[in-house]
């Protein structure tokens, strides 16, 4: 069953550094190729399937931002040729083809720090929502995140790659305390930064007709809480552009000191 998808998507630069390590993506891909698409609309995935990313990045001088959108550019290249593969005959399955891309965009993220010293243990987090007529495919690495709502209902879909997240999950620490916490930022996994290896989270979730999204970095989850985001979903269902600025402006009210990056869409 193909659906159609409303969404908003922005970057904000944050206030203590110059650069946004931030970078997003919206394209479509399918057995006619692939576009990108813009920061606002809306569009049907009966013939396409239709991508949405967020990430952010780290690493000195402008490695953050490289690693960011090496990451979003490669991930661009990568998906449609999983189409090229079905048309040739071959049904390669979407989580395997996944965990495979992002093996290969690890790689190439080391490969591309090695060659300059200034970018050295560059790397970045990557949240992504593949749309399917069938389902919605999630791959994710770091604590870049991924929310839903449906049916009043406001869940995290992502699982941050952090210690001291996963002692909030357990209920070991409050959300003031995690906010606080001196390693809140500290990740056990990341693309690239000269780790080994990299272990995504992927999976294959059943999206239905009136579920909300939304894909955001950390700088946004800084500045909101977690009853800002479901009270912004629950007060604007029907419109993802007023959540988007809702969500936006109370976050760089309260913070704004990191860059601040989100996707927020609808499914009719």
């Amino acid at each position: 069953m193909s659906a159609t998808f409303h969404w908003q998507a922005s970057s904000t630069s944050g206030t203590k550094k110059p650069e946004n390590d931030d970078s997003w993506v919206v394209f479509s891909a399918g057995m006619t190729g692939s576009e990108n698409l813009p920061p606002e609309g809306a569009f049907n995935n009966a013939d396409k399937d239709i991508i949405f990313a967020v990430s952010d990045g780290m690493g000195g001088g402008n490695a953050g931002y490289l690693a960011s959108s090496l990451i979003l550019e490669n991930i661009s290249s990568i998906i449609p040729k999983t189409f090229k593969a079905a048309a040739q005959g071959f049904h390669p399955d979407y989580l395997e083809q996944l965990e495979i891309a992002i093996e290969k965009i690890h790689e190439a993220i080391n490969a591309a720090g090695e060659k300059n010293q200034a970018h050295k243990g560059m790397g970045a987090t990557l949240t992504l929502a593949w749309f399917t007529p069938e389902n919605l495919y999630l791959a994710h690495v770091g604590d870049s995140r991924l929310y839903l709502h449906r049916n009043g209902e406001t869940v995290q879909l992502s699982q941050d790659h952090s210690f001291v997240w996963k002692k909030l999950q357990r209920a070991e620490i409050s959300e003031y305390q995690y906010r606080n916490h001196p390693r809140k930022a500290a990740l056990n996994q990341v693309v690239g930064a000269g780790h080994r290896s990299v272990k995504p989270q992927i999976a294959a979730i059943p999206y239905l007709p009136g579920d909300q999204f939304m894909l955001c970095s950390d700088g946004i989850i800084d500045g909101v809480w977690e009853k800002h985001i479901h009270s912004a979903f629950t007060k604007h269902s029907q419109e993802p552009s007023i959540i988007h600025q809702t969500i936006l402006e109370r976050a760089l009210e309260n913070d704004g000191t990191d860059d601040t990056t989100m996707i927020t869409l609808r499914v009719t």
